[in-house]
């Protein structure tokens, strides 16, 4: 991994969860990270010194992943204080648990904008100066959702699925450029999204948070146990190292044997 020292890399939705696990993991492997999302001032800026005290450089961005005109500052801002990403993360995401018939459309376009827009939005823009390096890694965090589908998750499902293709597609148009472009699709991971999808979904069904847990969530996962953001760091890290330059245009999955059935 220590090809990685010294590039850097854009996550998007990093200010917690699954994204600030990457940017601690990738840090620790000597690569500066811009950090992006929503959350208290106080709060980022002691993840972004926590992220410098690994000895890297450490950016907040505050680009809104509906507004592409924020996200192409995003993408500017890495141009100009690194010379570009070497590694674009798309993380960002939203959920939303509602029967088709119920769903708010707002919601809709909103997961919709996050989950799948906004990859395609970063993509166009860090992809140039990728191909100008002749090297560049490009992770769309997509879903086991993003192969199967789970009732009242429509909006959700359906952008994983979109992902999947966008980075097939790109994966082709880049090949031999020297840029690989993956998703990985975690199963459920105890993050802060997930918690919310418990509570949404109980109320949906009309069942209780630890029935949603035993019944629902941990129910399709096989090992019985969720997936860790460590795990997920590990996995992203090999996608960016030398030994995985012919993976490109795949999807990886890592949800306890969710898919596998």
């Amino acid at each position: 991994m220590s090809t990685l020292k010294g590039k850097t890399a854009i996550i998007t939705g990093s200010t917690s969860g699954i994204g600030l696990g990457l940017a601690q993991a990738f840090a620790k492997n000597g690569v500066n990270i811009i950090i992006n999302g929503f959350g208290k001032k106080d709060d980022i800026e002691t993840e972004c010194k926590a992220i410098e005290k690994l000895g890297v450089k450490c950016l907040y961005h505050a680009a809104d992943m509906t507004k592409p005109a924020e996200i192409a500052d995003l993408i500017e801002t890495a141009k100009n204080t690194f010379g570009g990403a070497d590694i674009l993360i798309n993380n960002a995401g939203i959920q939303h648990v509602s029967p088709i018939e119920d769903f708010p459309p707002e919601k809709w376009d909103a997961i919709i904008a996050i989950n799948m827009s906004a990859s395609f939005h970063t993509i166009r823009g860090a992809l140039p100066q990728m191909k100008k390096k002749g090297w560049g890694r490009i992770i769309n965090i997509a879903s086991a959702h993003g192969l199967v589908a789970s009732p009242y998750k429509s909006a959700y499902v359906t952008a994983k699925h979109g992902i999947l293709g966008l980075t097939k597609t790109v994966a082709l148009e880049c090949a031999e450029d020297g840029v690989t472009v993956n998703a990985i699709c975690p199963g459920y991971v105890k993050t802060p999204l997930v918690d919310n999808q418990i509570a949404d979904t109980a109320k949906s069904r009309g069942i209780s948070e630890k029935e949603v847990i035993n019944e629902v969530i941990l129910k399709a996962q096989w090992t019985k146990k969720f997936v860790t953001v460590e795990q997920i760091a590990g996995l992203a890290l090999f996608l960016c190292s030398d030994a995985a330059a012919n993976i490109t245009g795949a999807h990886q999955s890592i949800d306890g044997g969710w898919t596998a059935a």
